[in-house]
Order: C-alpha cells, then sequence, then structure tokens
C-alpha cells in the first residue's frame, strides 16, 4: 500500500491534470481532485469519466476559488480531510496544483519520503526573512483586513487598505502563533496535517486567516510550526517566479533545466508542452538516483533571465521595458562620434575623417530635408529610411536603431544648429557618446554665402540661438556624453591639437599623430564679417573671441606642425 497521496487544485487544462493524476493513481498513489466550480458542469463530469477506472481516485467537494483569498485554503482542507479519512495507509501528503507536472519517478519521492519519514517539507520563514513580497503587504498582511478581492474589485481593496492606514488600524494576532510565510506547495506528514485539521481552535485560527492577504501563502506555514516534529523549510516543487510575483511558465525548450533541478514536481507547466509531458508522464527510468532536490542548480539561468527582462540589452528597447523612460540599459548599443560645426569649417571633412578613422562617417543624419547617410544612401542599415519625416517621428529611436543596427562598427556623423535639435539632450544624457563642438562654425558657411546681409543676420541670430539652446543642454549635470567643446577662435588658434586630442579620445582609432590636415575654408576677411554683424545689432559671442586681423599664418620654416590654413 501506498505511504504518499496527492491534493490536486485543478481549475483549466483538465485534459492534462487528468494525465497527472492517471500516472500517480496507476503508481499506488491515492489522488484526491478538487475542480474550481467555475468549472461547467459538463467538464467537470467529462473529467470524472476520464478517470473513472481508477479506484484511488477521488473528488472532494467544489468551491468557488479566486486568487488570494481563503478559498483556495479551504479547498486543499476539504481535499485533505477526504485523503486522510479514505487512505489510512498514507503518511505523507503532497499539494499540487492542476498545471504541475512529475519530474522524477514516483518511486524515487517514495522513498525520499520513506527515509524522512516525520519531516515536513514546507517553506515557512518569519516576516523579517522574507525578501520576494512584491509591492508591500508583508507584514500589513497580518494587521490590516482584507475582505475584498484583489481581482474583482481592486479599488475597494486598495481604498479600504487605505483607510486602515489612516485609522492606525491593527488586528490582534491569536494567542500562541507567529506568523510564517512561504510558498503554497507542500508536502506534510499524515501527523502534522491531521493536528492542523483536527485543532480545537481550529475555528479561531480560520476567522483570523479568512482576512489576511494571500492566506494560502501563510495558513499552513504559520500552523506547521506549531505541530511539526522537524520542518525542512523549502518546498520539493519547482516553482519560480519574475520581479513582478508572477509564476515562471515552462515550456519544452525547459526540458534540460527541469531534468537539472533534480526537483520532484515543476510548476507551472505550458499545456501545450507535448514534449515535457509524454518524457516525464512515460520515463519511469530503472533505478534510484535519490538525488537531493536542487532548484538552487538552475538559479543563475532564472537570474540571468530577470537580467535580461528587467534590464535587457545595451541599446535594444523592448516591450517590458518601453516607453517608460531611464528603464533601458543603456541608451545605445555601442560608442558613436558625433562632430558639431566640423563640417562648416573644414571643407570635405568626412571624407578626411574617413581616411584617419577607417569607419564609417555619416554627413548630418539629422538634416532638415533628410538624412545624409553616408553615400548620400536613401536606405541604411536595418531599413533605416533617409526620409526626414520619418526619422523626425522618434528621432531617438532613429539613432538607437542606427547604433543597434551597426554595432560592431563604430558610427561617426555630423551635427550643427541647422539640423533638427531634438535629438540633443538624448545624445548628452548617452554615455556612449562623444560630441566634438565648436561653437560659431554656423558662421563660416553665411560668410561664404554671398547673400543679402539682412537674411544672413537674421539667420545667423536663429543658428546662434539653437547651439546656445544645445551646448547649455550638453552642459546640464545629467550630461553623461564625453564633451570636448571650444569656441572657433579657441579651434583655429591650435587646430591640430584639438583633433589629435578627438581622436586620442575616440575608440578603435588608431593612435598616431597627425600627418595629414583637413582643409580650412578660407577666412579671409571673416574678422570683417563679424564686426559687420555686430555693427548690424547681432553679436556673434559663440564665435569666441576671434582676431580682427584672421588666423595667422605659420612661418614658412617652421615644420614642426603641419598648419591647416592656406
Amino acid at each position: 500500500m501506498s505511504s504518499l497521496g496527492f491534493i490536486m487544485l485543478c481549475h483549466t487544462s483538465l485534459h492534462r491534470a487528468a494525465q497527472v493524476a492517471r500516472h500517480w493513481a496507476e503508481r499506488d498513489c491515492p489522488v484526491v481532485i478538487h475542480i474550481d466550480r467555475q468549472v461547467s458542469r459538463k467538464r467537470y463530469e467529462e473529467f470524472r469519466r476520464e478517470l473513472a477506472d481508477l479506484d484511488n481516485v477521488r473528488f472532494s467537494q467544489r468551491l468557488r476559488c479566486e486568487w488570494g483569498t481563503w478559498s483556495l485554503v479551504q479547498a486543499s482542507q476539504t481535499a485533505a480531510a477526504l485523503l486522510l479519512d479514505e487512505f489510512p495507509s498514507v503518511r505523507h501528503v503532497y499539494l499540487v496544483s492542476g498545471s504541475c507536472l512529475p519530474l522524477r519517478p514516483v518511486d524515487e519521492l517514495r522513498d525520499y519520503l520513506a527515509a524522512r519519514p516525520m519531516t515536513d517539507f514546507i517553506e515557512s520563514v518569519t516576516l523579517r526573512d522574507v525578501d520576494w513580497t512584491v509591492s508591500g503587504l508583508n507584514d500589513e498582511r497580518f494587521k490590516l483586513r482584507f475582505p475584498f478581492s484583489w481581482k474583482r474589485h481592486r479599488w475597494l481593496f486598495d481604498a479600504y487598505v487605505d483607510v486602515q492606514r489612516k485609522v492606525a488600524f491593527r488586528r490582534k494576532l491569536p494567542q500562541g502563533i507567529t506568523p510564517h510565510l512561504g510558498s503554497q506547495w507542500w508536502c506534510l506528514t499524515r501527523q502534522t496535517l491531521t493536528a492542523i485539521l483536527q485543532d480545537p481552535r481550529r475555528h479561531e485560527f480560520e476567522r483570523f486567516f479568512r482576512l489576511v492577504w494571500i492566506p494560502d501563502e501563510s495558513y499552513y506555514q504559520t500552523l506547521a510550526r506549531n505541530y511539526a516534529r522537524y520542518i525542512e523549510s523549502r518546498s520539493l516543487t519547482l516553482s519560480k517566479f519574475d520581479f513582478q510575483g508572477k509564476p515562471h511558465v515552462f515550456y519544452d525548450d525547459h526540458l534540460h533545466l527541469l531534468r537539472r533541478s533534480d526537483c520532484f514536481v515543476a510548476r507551472k507547466i505550458w499545456p501545450r508542452a507535448n514534449r515535457l509531458y509524454t518524457t516525464f508522464l512515460t520515463d519511469d527510468a530503472a533505478g534510484t538516483r535519490m538525488a537531493e532536490p536542487a532548484p538552487g542548480k538552475i538559479d543563475r539561468v532564472f537570474s540571468r533571465t530577470l537580467e535580461r527582462r528587467t534590464r535587457g540589452r545595451p541599446g535594444l528597447y523592448m516591450h517590458s521595458r518601453f516607453p517608460y523612460p531611464d528603464w533601458e540599459n543603456g541608451k545605445t548599443a555601442a560608442p558613436y562620434s558625433v562632430f558639431h560645426g566640423f563640417n562648416t569649417l573644414f571643407v570635405d571633412f568626412e571624407s578626411w575623417l574617413t581616411r584617419r578613422l577607417g569607419s564609417v562617417v555619416h554627413g548630418n543624419i539629422f538634416d532638415p530635408r533628410r538624412a545624409r547617410f553616408v553615400g548620400d544612401a536613401t536606405i541604411y542599415a536595418g531599413c533605416l529610411s533617409a526620409n526626414a519625416t520619418m526619422r523626425d517621428y522618434n528621432p531617438e529611436h532613429f539613432l538607437t536603431n542606427m547604433i543597434w543596427n551597426t554595432r560592431g562598427e563604430r558610427q561617426t556623423f555630423m551635427f550643427g544648429p541647422r539640423d533638427s535639435q531634438r535629438i540633443g539632450a538624448f545624445m548628452a544624457s548617452d554615455s556612449n557618446a562623444q560630441i566634438s563642438v565648436i561653437t560659431g562654425a554656423w558662421a563660416v558657411p553665411l560668410y561664404l554665402s554671398n547673400r543679402n546681409f539682412a537674411e544672413i543676420r537674421t539667420e545667423a541670430a536663429v543658428l546662434q540661438r539653437r547651439e546656445i539652446d544645445f551646448v547649455n543642454v550638453l552642459r546640464h549635470v545629467k550630461a553623461r556624453a564625453d564633451i570636448r567643446i571650444w569656441s572657433l577662435a579657441e579651434f583655429i588658434d591650435e587646430p591640430m591639437e584639438h583633433l589629435q586630442s578627438i581622436l586620442d579620445a575616440t575608440e578603435g582609432a588608431t593612435v598616431q599623430r597627425l600627418t595629414e590636415a583637413p582643409r580650412m575654408a578660407d577666412l579671409s576677411g571673416f574678422a570683417a564679417f563679424l564686426q559687420s554683424l555686430k555693427n548690424q545689432g547681432m553679436n556673434p559671442v559663440t564665435v569666441g573671441d576671434f582676431p580682427q586681423v584672421g588666423p595667422a599664418h605659420r612661418p614658412p620654416g617652421d615644420r614642426n606642425r603641419p598648419y591647416l590654413v592656406n
């Protein structure tokens, strides 16, 4: 006769529950099944007929069960009482759900329990040791009253909790009990379970626990401490939860993982995991391993899963975090460089920089007319369109996608006050960004444009205002990018040293002294142009203290450093 019996609480996927119940019953393990009253009468009768040929299967009184309520405890009580009464040979009672699946042969579990005849396997820890509760209600679950359903009457639930907190309401614990919490899936000895069900103070305890928050995680866990001879505070059922307190679901591709755990039962199994059910319900391998259940063997996998879900991969946005700001694990996937004002000061700067870096250098990808990808392409990596309307719908994720799609190859692009400016704050807060800025360089194309001076003055004021706003964003305390800022006057005073410092700080660039200089635009008469702007009432402050005589030429005999000005 069997010394092990099972209680199954079922409400969905009854065809799978029937398979598991038959597996245990055919191996001389009595099974008492509780079917949620919300299951239709027709389906319930079908389920009973599926197992009608098994004389060690019973069905307990049906109750309407709901998560987080006393009904789950009551369902297990009625089923346990029936099991203990109908099968006097049972010495251990194992509580499972209809979505549980045995992972090891029944004989191994029976022998394991027979070697520990007085041991109760139930996770039972004091409140101060609990670290898995989600969204509060740790000690409050025993101090407050919870008469309303969290799922069906959420507003009433929250409102009643708030009222009790405001009036400092506290319930009195029944004398002689210390609250404990743990997994609702336990394996108790007949002696302990009988003592709980036949306790003279049972009605007093039930009155208290009926209004406790999630009583199926505290009722048996608390009372077992009063009656058990020896408790191992752990469950023999593998049950993993995510950071939101929701159970992980096991699929066919978790077969190897489940085997490694050496646990006797696993929850929660996907009903369509045909491979898992076929493997574990037919694989009663000969021989006994007697391996200790070790869910910790796979904790590392679940830790990595949790990190991947909550943090993700740098620069890859996923539905579990989007569109919540600051939930990303790095705004972009890889380092990239931004040159502000360089391609207006230097002629064909992109080509020169490509030769120096040996990597992709784009034009102004945030040009208001279209994205200036390298080679003037209309479609870039990952089918990114150069269309300005599509890009500007979400410029932050346009840049994010471009960096993600080209990871492994550093991206470099130009930027300026004529470009769409919304991306500025995003780049400033991105630790992968290397931003080099020459303020006032916007004045060089205006100087060379030979346009009406009134138009130039108006446009100069707009460009300078945009540039000042961008620089202020870069200098904000929350900026995390690698930022270098020079005024135009400062930069042309020592251009080679500044270019060298940028290249030295660029990851992946060959570190060597510059031997080839980019050709600077002709600035003859530029100082007079700036003075004319001042005379017209527009002060180009971002240009810096530009010399009135223009940039000086290096004497022909000085060969120590190449100069850029013709």
